[in-house]
């Protein structure tokens, strides 16, 4: 198809796939004369990708590449450039002080007491710090009840996202990437719902 069939095909206007192309996030066509070339669906699915990525999710153009050049080579370490790929999403969190033995205590005794790994070179853990202090600054620390009931939870929903991850390599960090940028939003507000649906109960509102 010509790059106005791949426009109406992905829903990307013109002038935007010319900029993924100018930019490299997106890959050429097979040139049929000096000025013009050819697209398959390979080039629908990466700009369906793109514009998940910088859409719905969020990303900077220079965030997106970070990622696709890692569904691209997503090199022999798979666990790692997983979580390289991850780590590039929101929220952005800084690096931790440079020779502090115990960057991020609370993380690491939730994820102690919950029987995980702890990883302080995983993002996620300078996230759950984060929101870890910050319950605590507003006056409603997690209990360790509460922690154990959702780490239970979450556990539940990790072991099905990941049973179902493809095997092949760039396929698995695609899949890994979207479904923690897309996915975790649907987590969210099937949680309030849950607890509108409980407090419906509980309050004898549901009639």
């Amino acid at each position: 198809m010509r790059i106005s069939g791949l426009a109406d095909a992905s829903g990307v206007a013109v002038a935007t796939i010319k900029f993924y192309l100018r930019e490299g996030l997106l890959h050429p066509g097979a040139a049929t004369s000096a000025t013009r070339a050819t697209y398959d669906g390979s080039h629908v699915r990466r700009l369906r990708l793109i514009r998940a990525l910088t859409g719905p999710v969020g990303l900077s153009v220079q965030q997106a590449r970070t990622i696709l050049t890692l569904i691209d080579a997503p090199g022999d370490d798979l666990y790692a450039t997983l979580g390289r790929a991850v780590g590039a999403l929101p929220p952005s969190v800084l690096p931790a002080p440079a020779g502090d033995p115990d960057p991020y205590p609370r993380a690491r005794a939730a994820l102690q007491a919950l029987g995980q790994v702890y990883d302080p070179r995983f993002p996620a853990v300078a996230q759950l710090e984060t929101a870890l202090a910050s319950a605590e600054d507003a006056g409603l620390p997690i209990s360790g009840e509460r922690l154990l009931a959702y780490g239970r939870s979450l556990r539940e929903l990790a072991e099905y996202d990941v049973e179902r991850m493809p095997p092949e390599p760039r396929a698995a960090v695609e899949y890994t990437v979207l479904g923690t940028a897309l996915y975790e939003p649907v987590i969210l507000a099937l949680r309030r719902l849950a607890h509108q649906d409980v407090a419906a109960a509980r309050l004898d509102l549901g009639g």
